[in-house]
C-alpha cells in the first residue's frame, strides 16, 4: 500500500517493522500446520496524522469465521453496560427508538438495550458469532460487512437509527471512508454514532506494539479521526478517553452541522502541542520497542535457565504479535490458557503454543505466567487469585516487564 487509507496521501513514513507474521486469529488445530505470513509494518501519514499498517489482508479472510467473543471479558461487559445505561437516559431511548451496532459480535452490548425493551439490530460479518448472538441472546443480527453499500440498503428499507455503535471496529476497516459514509446514511437527523478505538497516543507512549496486527489497519488520534469524519459528512461532537484495551478514545459523531463540545477542541490542542500530528513523535518508537523486546526476552530466558516452568494467559491477537515478535515457542511457553472455548484445543499462530482452559493453571502449576492479555490484568489476576496464593507469579510485559505475586495482592 502506497497511499494513506484515510486521505490518500502518498508520503507515508516508516514507523515500526515487525517482519512477516501469521494472522493473529488463525488458530490452527494441527500444531504442524503451515501458516501464511504477511508483512506487518507501521507507517505514518503526515498529511492527516494517521498511523496505519501498509499491508491489506482481505477482510473476508480475517473476519468471516472468527474466534473472538467480546462477552468473555467481564470488564468489557461492565464497560458497555454503563455506556448503554447512560445513553438510554441521555437520549431518552424507548420502544420507538432503534439502536444499530456494526461488528456486534455475540450481542455483548446490544443485550443491555434489549433488556430495556429498546429495538436493536446487529450487523456481524462472522456467521458463527452472529449465530451465537441470535441463539444465546435473541439479538436480530444481519451477517454482513457494514459499509456505504450496505447502509444504502437499510436506508431504502426506511431503517434509521437513534444510536449507532461501532466499538473496536473502525480500526479494523481497510478503507474507513465508505464505513463512515454508511454511518451518515443510517443516522436519524438528531441521531448519534458512538465509536471506540485504541488511542494512538497510549499505544506509542505505552510501547503497546502488540496492539499492531493485521486486523488493525489504522491507529487513530483525534486529529486524524476528526478529519476522516468531516470528509464523510459527519461532525466529531464529543470525545472521551476510556481505559478499556490499554487506553481508547470514545468518539461521538453527529451529522454535519452538529455542535461540538469543548472536549473536542481541548484534546485537539493537546495533540498539537505534543506533536502527535508530526512524524517526529513516532521516530523513536521502533528503538524503544526493540529495547523492551530485548529486556522481556532476557527475563524469560533467565527464568527458563533457572528451571522455571512458564505458561501464558490469553490466546489473544495482541498475544500473537508478542510471541511472534519475540519468537516464543513451546520450548519457552509450555502452554497458554484462555476462557474462550472456541480457542481451547487450538494453537497460537506461528509459534504453535497449545491453548488450554484456565483450569490448567491450577492443575499444572507453572512457576510463572506471561500475561498476554495485560489490558485485562486486574480482572484476570482477581480470577486467578488461588494460583497466586499457591506461589505462582504473573509477568506483565508492558510498558516494562514487572512481576505480580501474592505479596502484590
Amino acid at each position: 500500500m502506497k497511499r494513506c487509507r484515510s486521505c490518500g496521501g502518498n508520503e507515508l513514513v516508516d514507523v515500526l517493522d515487525l517482519g512477516c507474521q501469521p494472522l493473529a486469529n488463525e488458530l490452527p488445530l494441527d500444531p504442524d500446520a503451515a501458516q501464511e505470513r504477511f508483512r506487518l509494518n507501521l507507517v505514518f501519514c503526515p498529511a492527516c496524522a494517521l498511523m496505519q499498517i501498509d499491508e491489506t489482508v482481505p477482510p473476508e479472510r480475517l473476519f468471516s469465521d472468527y474466534v473472538y467473543r467480546s462477552s468473555f471479558a467481564d470488564s468489557m461487559l461492565a464497560h458497555v453496560r454503563l455506556l448503554v445505561e447512560r445513553l438510554i437516559a441521555e437520549r431518552r431511548l424507548n420502544r420507538d427508538s432503534l439502536v444499530v451496532e456494526a461488528a456486534s459480535n455475540d450481542g455483548y452490548l446490544l443485550q443491555y438495550y434489549r433488556e430495556r425493551g429498546i429495538p436493536v439490530l446487529g450487523i456481524e460479518p462472522a456467521a458463527n458469532i452472529a449465530e451465537i448472538a441470535l441463539r444465546e441472546r435473541g439479538i436480530p443480527t444481519d451477517i454482513a460487512f457494514f459499509d456505504d453499500g450496505y447502509a444504502a440498503g437499510l436506508a431504502r428499507r426506511g431503517v434509521r437509527c437513534d444510536v449507532f455503535h461501532a466499538h473496536n471496529v473502525i480500526a479494523h476497516v481497510p478503507d474507513p471512508n465508505p464505513f463512515l459514509r454508511g454511518v451518515a446514511r443510517v443516522l436519524k437527523p438528531d441521531g448519534i454514532a458512538v465509536l471506540e478505538a485504541p488511542y494512538v497516543r497510549d499505544l506509542v507512549d505505552g510501547l503497546q506494539f502488540d496492539t499492531v496486527y493485521h486486523e488493525h489497519f489504522s491507529y487513530f488520534g483525534v486529529t486524524s479521526f476528526a478529519a476522516l469524519a468531516a470528509r464523510n459528512g459527519l461532525k466529531l461532537i464529543d470525545v472521551e478517553h476510556v481505559p478499556i484495551h490499554g487506553g481508547s478514545l470514545r468518539y461521538v459523531l453527529g451529522l454535519e452541522g452538529s455542535r461540538a463540545k469543548p472536549a473536542v477542541r481541548k484534546i485537539l490542542d493537546e495533540e498539537r502541542r505534543s506533536g502527535l500530528a508530526s512524524p517526529a513523535y513516532y521516530q523513536s518508537f521502533a528503538r524503544r520497542v526493540g529495547r523492551l523486546s530485548a529486556r522481556l526476552k532476557s527475563e524469560l530466558d533467565a527464568l527458563k535457565a533457572a528451571g522455571a516452568t512458564l505458561a501464558a494467559y490469553g490466546a489473544s491477537a495482541k498475544g500473537s504479535t508478542l510471541v511472534n515478535t519475540l519468537k516464543l515457542g513451546p520450548e519457552t511457553i509450555a502452554f497458554a490458557v484462555d476462557r474462550n472455548p472456541l480457542k481451547q484445543g487450538r494453537h497460537m499462530p506461528g509459534q504453535h503454543i497449545p491453548i488450554l482452559a484456565p483450569s490448567a493453571l491450577r492443575e499444572r502449576r507453572p512457576d510463572c505466567v506471561l500475561l498476554l492479555t495485560w489490558n485485562f490484568a486486574d480482572e484476570i489476576i482477581a480470577q486467578q487469585r488461588d494460583y497466586l496464593e499457591a506461589g505462582g507469579r504473573f509477568l506483565i510485559p508492558l510498558p516494562e516487564p514487572r512481576f505480580i505475586d501474592r505479596a502484590s495482592l
